[in-house]
Protein backbone atom coordinates (compact mmCIF):
# COMPACT_ATOMS: atom_id res chain seq x y z
CA UNK A 1 0.00 0.00 0.00
CA UNK A 2 1.55 3.64 -0.74
CA UNK A 3 2.45 5.86 2.09
CA UNK A 4 -0.04 8.78 2.77
CA UNK A 5 2.42 11.79 1.50
CA UNK A 6 1.22 15.33 3.68
CA UNK A 7 2.92 17.36 1.12
CA UNK A 8 0.53 15.71 -1.82
CA UNK A 9 -1.88 18.62 -1.83
CA UNK A 10 -5.12 18.61 -4.09
CA UNK A 11 -4.75 21.37 -7.04
CA UNK A 12 -5.48 24.59 -6.17
CA UNK A 13 -9.40 25.69 -6.90
CA UNK A 14 -10.01 28.65 -9.46
CA UNK A 15 -12.59 31.42 -8.18
CA UNK A 16 -14.22 32.91 -10.70
CA UNK A 17 -16.47 36.15 -10.38
CA UNK A 18 -19.24 33.80 -9.20
CA UNK A 19 -17.24 31.55 -6.44
CA UNK A 20 -15.99 35.82 -5.36
CA UNK A 21 -20.11 36.81 -4.99
CA UNK A 22 -20.62 34.03 -2.56
CA UNK A 23 -17.47 34.52 -0.98
CA UNK A 24 -18.56 38.00 0.23
CA UNK A 25 -22.04 36.75 0.86
CA UNK A 26 -20.86 33.82 3.07
CA UNK A 27 -17.82 35.36 4.46
CA UNK A 28 -20.12 38.68 5.54
CA UNK A 29 -22.95 36.05 7.12
CA UNK A 30 -20.31 33.84 8.78
CA UNK A 31 -18.06 36.65 10.28
CA UNK A 32 -20.75 38.86 11.53
CA UNK A 33 -22.54 35.31 13.49
CA UNK A 34 -19.12 34.12 14.92
CA UNK A 35 -17.75 37.36 16.18
CA UNK A 36 -21.26 38.57 17.38
CA UNK A 37 -21.98 35.84 18.98
CA UNK A 38 -18.62 35.86 20.47
CA UNK A 39 -19.68 39.45 22.36
CA UNK A 40 -22.49 37.87 23.65
CA UNK A 41 -20.27 34.71 24.62
CA UNK A 42 -17.76 36.83 26.60
CA UNK A 43 -21.11 38.95 28.18
CA UNK A 44 -22.42 35.50 29.45
CA UNK A 45 -19.56 34.13 30.56
CA UNK A 46 -18.73 37.34 32.84
CA UNK A 47 -21.69 36.48 34.80
CA UNK A 48 -21.28 32.35 34.71
CA UNK A 49 -17.87 32.92 35.76
CA UNK A 50 -18.06 33.95 38.93
CA UNK A 51 -21.00 32.32 39.75
CA UNK A 52 -20.14 28.52 38.46
CA UNK A 53 -16.73 28.73 38.31
CA UNK A 54 -15.30 26.19 35.49
CA UNK A 55 -18.98 24.58 34.92
CA UNK A 56 -20.78 26.66 32.09
CA UNK A 57 -24.26 26.00 31.81
CA UNK A 58 -24.98 28.10 29.31
CA UNK A 59 -22.35 29.46 26.89
CA UNK A 60 -21.58 26.36 25.29
CA UNK A 61 -25.01 26.18 23.86
CA UNK A 62 -23.88 29.89 21.88
CA UNK A 63 -20.77 27.55 20.64
CA UNK A 64 -23.23 25.03 19.81
CA UNK A 65 -25.89 27.42 17.88
CA UNK A 66 -22.70 29.39 15.77
CA UNK A 67 -21.24 25.85 14.49
CA UNK A 68 -25.08 24.26 13.25
CA UNK A 69 -25.89 28.00 11.70
CA UNK A 70 -22.21 27.96 10.19
CA UNK A 71 -22.86 24.75 8.64
CA UNK A 72 -25.97 25.78 7.30
CA UNK A 73 -24.55 29.25 5.78
CA UNK A 74 -21.84 27.08 3.87
CA UNK A 75 -24.26 24.40 2.72
CA UNK A 76 -22.45 21.93 3.96
CA UNK A 77 -24.93 18.65 4.82
CA UNK A 78 -24.62 17.30 7.79
CA UNK A 79 -25.75 13.75 9.07
CA UNK A 80 -25.62 12.35 12.46
CA UNK A 81 -25.27 8.60 13.25
CA UNK A 82 -25.55 6.94 17.25
CA UNK A 83 -25.39 9.81 19.89
CA UNK A 84 -23.31 11.51 22.39
CA UNK A 85 -23.35 9.63 25.61
CA UNK A 86 -24.61 10.28 28.74
CA UNK A 87 -21.58 9.48 31.02
CA UNK A 88 -18.85 11.79 32.02
CA UNK A 89 -15.65 11.48 30.27
CA UNK A 90 -13.69 12.57 26.78
CA UNK A 91 -14.31 12.20 23.27
CA UNK A 92 -11.57 11.39 20.83
CA UNK A 93 -12.07 11.63 17.12
CA UNK A 94 -10.22 11.63 14.05
CA UNK A 95 -8.71 15.28 12.48
CA UNK A 96 -9.20 15.86 8.92
CA UNK A 97 -9.40 20.19 9.13
CA UNK A 98 -10.02 22.98 11.16
CA UNK A 99 -13.36 22.64 9.88
CA UNK A 100 -13.48 19.73 12.69
CA UNK A 101 -14.70 22.57 15.18
CA UNK A 102 -17.66 23.28 13.68
CA UNK A 103 -18.42 19.77 12.56
CA UNK A 104 -18.18 18.34 16.40
CA UNK A 105 -19.53 21.50 17.99
CA UNK A 106 -22.42 21.13 16.14
CA UNK A 107 -24.05 17.90 17.41
CA UNK A 108 -22.34 17.98 21.03
CA UNK A 109 -21.30 20.38 23.89
CA UNK A 110 -17.51 19.82 24.29
CA UNK A 111 -14.18 21.34 25.22
CA UNK A 112 -11.49 21.12 22.51
CA UNK A 113 -7.79 19.95 23.78
CA UNK A 114 -5.32 21.73 21.49
CA UNK A 115 -1.39 22.75 21.21
CA UNK A 116 -0.55 25.71 22.83
CA UNK A 117 0.37 27.44 19.37
CA UNK A 118 -3.12 28.07 18.46
CA UNK A 119 -3.65 30.50 21.51
CA UNK A 120 -1.62 32.78 19.01
CA UNK A 121 -3.19 32.41 16.05
CA UNK A 122 -5.11 35.37 14.41
CA UNK A 123 -8.92 35.31 14.97
CA UNK A 124 -8.94 31.51 15.82
CA UNK A 125 -6.89 32.17 18.72
CA UNK A 126 -9.45 34.12 20.70
CA UNK A 127 -12.45 31.82 19.79
CA UNK A 128 -10.88 28.84 20.79
CA UNK A 129 -9.86 31.08 24.64
CA UNK A 130 -13.51 31.94 24.72
CA UNK A 131 -14.94 29.31 23.95
CA UNK A 132 -13.01 26.93 26.88
CA UNK A 133 -10.54 24.98 24.61
CA UNK A 134 -7.71 23.33 27.23
CA UNK A 135 -3.96 24.00 25.68
CA UNK A 136 -1.18 21.87 26.02
CA UNK A 137 2.60 22.13 25.26
CA UNK A 138 4.33 19.32 23.91
CA UNK A 139 7.60 19.77 26.56
CA UNK A 140 8.10 16.79 28.80
CA UNK A 141 8.08 18.73 31.72
CA UNK A 142 4.88 20.60 30.96
CA UNK A 143 3.49 16.69 31.41
CA UNK A 144 2.12 16.72 35.29
CA UNK A 145 0.80 20.10 34.98
CA UNK A 146 -1.38 19.38 31.88
CA UNK A 147 -2.90 16.04 33.92
CA UNK A 148 -3.68 17.95 36.47
CA UNK A 149 -6.01 20.24 34.33
CA UNK A 150 -7.32 17.31 32.52
CA UNK A 151 -8.27 15.79 35.88
CA UNK A 152 -9.36 19.39 37.16
CA UNK A 153 -11.58 19.77 33.79
CA UNK A 154 -13.01 15.87 33.70
CA UNK A 155 -13.95 16.57 36.92
CA UNK A 156 -15.71 19.07 36.50
CA UNK A 157 -17.50 17.25 34.12
CA UNK A 158 -16.23 19.17 31.06
CA UNK A 159 -16.57 16.47 28.06
CA UNK A 160 -12.96 17.08 26.70
CA UNK A 161 -12.17 16.17 22.66
CA UNK A 162 -8.76 15.03 21.75
CA UNK A 163 -7.43 14.45 18.20
CA UNK A 164 -4.76 11.85 19.04
CA UNK A 165 -3.48 11.37 15.94
CA UNK A 166 -1.33 14.50 16.55
CA UNK A 167 -2.01 15.68 13.28
CA UNK A 168 -5.06 16.81 10.82
CA UNK A 169 -5.14 14.63 7.33
CA UNK A 170 -6.52 14.77 3.75
CA UNK A 171 -10.09 13.33 5.77
CA UNK A 172 -9.75 9.77 3.63
CA UNK A 173 -7.36 7.83 6.39
CA UNK A 174 -6.49 7.64 10.07
CA UNK A 175 -3.25 7.62 11.27
CA UNK A 176 -2.12 5.47 14.16
CA UNK A 177 -3.60 6.93 17.46
CA UNK A 178 -0.71 7.97 20.07
CA UNK A 179 -1.20 7.25 23.65
CA UNK A 180 0.31 9.46 25.25
CA UNK A 181 -2.69 11.91 25.75
CA UNK A 182 -4.92 8.81 26.82
CA UNK A 183 -2.30 8.59 30.44
CA UNK A 184 -4.50 11.19 32.02
CA UNK A 185 -7.47 9.28 32.53
CA UNK A 186 -5.96 6.09 34.35
CA UNK A 187 -5.20 8.56 37.21
CA UNK A 188 -5.64 6.95 40.43
CA UNK A 189 -9.48 7.43 41.33
CA UNK A 190 -10.60 8.98 37.76
CA UNK A 191 -10.24 5.89 35.91
CA UNK A 192 -13.24 4.29 37.83
CA UNK A 193 -15.30 6.84 37.49
CA UNK A 194 -15.06 7.76 33.26
CA UNK A 195 -15.63 6.64 29.83
CA UNK A 196 -14.28 7.82 27.10
CA UNK A 197 -16.17 7.46 23.69
CA UNK A 198 -14.70 7.28 19.64
CA UNK A 199 -16.18 9.58 17.11
CA UNK A 200 -15.55 9.31 12.90
CA UNK A 201 -15.80 12.33 11.38
CA UNK A 202 -16.47 11.19 7.97
CA UNK A 203 -16.42 13.82 5.19
CA UNK A 204 -17.70 13.41 1.03
CA UNK A 205 -16.39 16.18 -1.36
CA UNK A 206 -18.77 18.09 -3.93
CA UNK A 207 -19.49 16.57 -6.94
CA UNK A 208 -16.77 16.67 -9.40
CA UNK A 209 -14.20 17.76 -6.75
CA UNK A 210 -10.73 15.76 -5.48
CA UNK A 211 -12.39 13.28 -2.64
CA UNK A 212 -9.50 15.49 0.09
CA UNK A 213 -11.94 18.46 -0.57
CA UNK A 214 -12.41 18.92 3.26
CA UNK A 215 -8.44 18.20 4.13
CA UNK A 216 -6.50 21.15 5.75
CA UNK A 217 -3.27 19.52 5.94
CA UNK A 218 0.51 19.40 5.68
CA UNK A 219 1.61 23.20 4.95
CA UNK A 220 -1.63 24.43 3.65
CA UNK A 221 -2.22 28.18 4.32
CA UNK A 222 -5.49 29.00 6.51
CA UNK A 223 -7.38 31.71 3.93
CA UNK A 224 -6.97 29.41 0.76
CA UNK A 225 -8.82 27.03 2.17
CA UNK A 226 -11.52 29.09 3.81
CA UNK A 227 -11.94 30.76 0.23
CA UNK A 228 -12.50 27.41 -1.25
CA UNK A 229 -15.04 26.80 1.22
CA UNK A 230 -16.94 30.02 1.07
CA UNK A 231 -16.77 29.69 -2.90
CA UNK A 232 -17.48 26.52 -3.79
CA UNK A 233 -21.40 26.66 -5.63
CA UNK A 234 -22.13 23.29 -4.53
CA UNK A 235 -20.98 21.35 -0.96
CA UNK A 236 -20.53 18.04 -0.03
CA UNK A 237 -21.65 16.41 3.60
CA UNK A 238 -19.95 15.25 6.50
CA UNK A 239 -21.18 13.03 8.50
CA UNK A 240 -20.42 12.49 12.82
CA UNK A 241 -20.58 8.91 14.03
CA UNK A 242 -20.91 8.21 17.59
CA UNK A 243 -19.24 4.92 18.55
CA UNK A 244 -20.23 2.69 21.52
CA UNK A 245 -18.44 4.60 24.89
CA UNK A 246 -16.18 2.55 26.74
CA UNK A 247 -15.37 2.53 30.31
CA UNK A 248 -11.54 3.28 31.32
CA UNK A 249 -11.37 1.28 33.67
CA UNK A 250 -11.84 -1.71 31.57
CA UNK A 251 -8.91 -1.31 29.62
CA UNK A 252 -5.19 -2.59 31.28
CA UNK A 253 -3.77 0.86 29.92
CA UNK A 254 -3.29 3.95 27.57
CA UNK A 255 -2.19 1.63 24.64
CA UNK A 256 -4.89 -0.31 24.82
CA UNK A 257 -7.51 1.68 24.99
CA UNK A 258 -5.55 4.01 22.37
CA UNK A 259 -5.73 0.57 19.98
CA UNK A 260 -9.66 0.02 20.66
CA UNK A 261 -10.62 4.07 20.16
CA UNK A 262 -8.25 3.85 16.54
CA UNK A 263 -9.93 1.03 15.38
CA UNK A 264 -13.63 2.35 15.96
CA UNK A 265 -12.80 5.74 14.52
CA UNK A 266 -11.06 3.82 11.63
CA UNK A 267 -13.65 1.35 11.19
CA UNK A 268 -16.48 4.12 9.87
CA UNK A 269 -14.04 5.81 7.33
CA UNK A 270 -13.24 1.89 6.35
CA UNK A 271 -16.56 1.86 4.98
CA UNK A 272 -16.73 4.69 2.89
CA UNK A 273 -13.38 4.66 1.21
CA UNK A 274 -10.57 1.75 1.99
CA UNK A 275 -7.70 4.23 2.14
CA UNK A 276 -8.36 4.67 5.90
CA UNK A 277 -6.57 1.51 5.91
CA UNK A 278 -3.36 3.27 5.05
CA UNK A 279 -2.14 4.40 8.77
CA UNK A 280 1.10 5.00 7.53
CA UNK A 281 2.47 8.59 7.39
Amino acid sequence: MTPWNPEDEPARVPIGPGGWLRVALRGTTLGALTYGSLVLLLIVRMVERPLCGHNRPVTPFITQFVCRSALGILGVRHSVRGRPMAQKGAVVSNHASWFDIFTLNACQRIYFVAKSEVRGWAGIGWLARATGTVFIARRGSEAKRQQALFEERLRSGHKLLFFPEGTSTDGLRVLPFKSTLFAAFFSPGLCEELHIQPVSVVYRAPTGQDARFYGWYGDMDFAPHLLKLLAAPRQGSVEVVFHDPVRIADFPDRKALAAHCEAQVRSALEATDPRARNSVA
